[in-house]
């Protein structure tokens, strides 16, 4: 039987527990403040990143990983026969994807690569159910139907708490990034094929906790498989967050971890994001 392994990107996050417990490969992306190259991974605290961003006078610049080290691994890990799943963020926000893509042309491995559409903890969500059907014995055809079955059933909801970095970055309009930081405005937002939609706005953060209200109710009529939360220095509104959600979960853990540098670096200081996916 052929064995299948599973690649993924820096970007994508795993509650620690997960991520032991499967064979999962990752390659780095890297981000640049003041001059200075950070590998996700192996250079940067998730946590001492925002501090870092704050106090630097640019925007950080975030990088996807050479072609040579997906092609690299790629050589390495079907040296034996085995088929590559390389499941990656969004090409929406990176060009990892594609990337990934061009090396899959380039090596003598049989790659397949996936663009998860998602990033953070809902792209580790379609990474996580790969692996484990992967360890079950699944087909790779069985693999692909489970990724693709996640990924129309995961939802993925972003807080942000200042524009700031979203207007840098040219990812919003400029007048309404100062209008907004003017007032104090808060905005929720839905990811959704790669693209941002509004789904709340306000002033402060009760903004927030109305909308997590209304995903409470929500989510006590879903069947939901995993819920997640990440968040960028806003540890004490995710907390509150989480103690809302675990009343409709009582006895499932639910995971806050320190975004990726990447989704930092887009959303800013303060911001966090909600995600889960139902059966």
């Amino acid at each position: 039987m052929t064995t299948i392994k599973i690649v993924t990107d820096s970007s994508c996050l795993f509650e620690t527990s997960r991520a032991d417990e499967l064979d999962i490969h990752m390659v780095d992306l890297s981000v640049m403040i003041d001059g200075v190259s950070y590998d996700h991974r192996e250079d940067l605290d998730h946590e001492e990143f925002v501090k870092m961003m704050e106090a630097s006078n640019e925007l950080p610049k975030t990088s996807q990983p050479p072609l040579g080290k997906f092609v690299e691994l790629y050589d390495e890990l079907g040296a034996d026969g085995s088929e590559i799943i390389s499941i990656h963020l969004t090409e929406k926000l990176s060009g990892t994807v594609n990337t990934a893509r061009q090396a899959a042309e380039m090596t003598d491995s049989n790659v397949t690569v996936i663009d998860s559409q998602f990033i953070d903890q809902a792209l580790g969500f379609q990474v996580y159910e790969a692996a484990k059907a992967v360890q079950a014995g699944a087909s790779k055809e069985e693999v692909l139907a489970i990724i693709e079955k996640t990924r129309e059933n995961t939802q993925l909801f972003i807080g942000v708490a200042t524009l700031e970095n979203l207007v840098k970055g040219g990812r919003i309009n400029k007048l309404v990034g100062a209008l907004s930081g003017f007032l104090n405005m808060k905005i929720l937002m839905e990811f959704v094929n790669g693209d941002f939609d509004v789904v709340a706005k306000g002033r402060g953060n009760k903004t927030f906790i109305k909308w997590a209200k209304t995903l409470e109710t929500k989510l006590a009529d879903l069947d939901v498989k995993y819920i997640g939360i990440s968040d960028a220095d806003s540890r004490e509104l995710t907390t509150e967050i989480k103690g809302m959600l675990t009343e409709v979960f009582t006895k499932r853990n639910i995971p806050i971890l320190h975004t990726s540098p990447l989704v930092a670096t887009h959303a800013g200081k303060g911001a966090f994001a909600v995600m889960y996916y139902k059966n």
